[in-house]
């Protein structure tokens, strides 16, 4: 198709080209677009080229399965991106969870009263652990 394209936009060029041809002292023929002594024009008129309805549909069925291809990578590409974000949120909000958790200091969850109840220094360093863990795990 883009070959099309290209030899299609090169038509107006082509007509308006002068071609010369000459034959040296071995004997050769060349062409040119200058003109050199002994040399004469050439008239070069475009070919316009049928293509048959198998070649036309084949390349309507190409361009469908580009067309079809693309979009997959469209989509490929925007859920690799949404599922970078939702990691660097789940990240974020990890780190977060571990910031709350002071050094040194009481840590507690409320009931279903409203009531605090304390952790332990255990259950505290083992809440701190498993954050880092998880946050090595998912965020490298």
């Amino acid at each position: 198709m883009r070959r099309l394209l290209l030899i299609a936009a090169l038509l107006p060029a082509l007509a308006t080209a002068e071609i010369y041809r000459w034959t040296d002292e071995q004997g050769q023929v060349h062409f040119g677009q200058r003109p050199v002594a002994g040399a004469e024009r050439v008239e070069v008129k475009p070919q316009v080229v049928e293509r048959d309805a198998q070649t036309r549909e084949r390349e309507a069925r190409s361009q469908r399965f580009y067309d079809a291809r693309r979009d997959e990578q469209q989509q490929a590409a925007a859920a690799a991106a949404n599922q970078r974000q939702e990691r660097a949120s789940e990240c974020r909000d990890l780190q977060r969870r571990l910031a709350q958790i002071p050094e040194g200091f009481s840590y507690y969850r409320s009931d279903a009263n409203g009531e605090r109840i304390y952790y332990s220094d255990e259950e505290t360093d083992t809440a701190r652990r498993k954050l880092r863990d998880r946050i090595a795990e998912r965020c490298g």
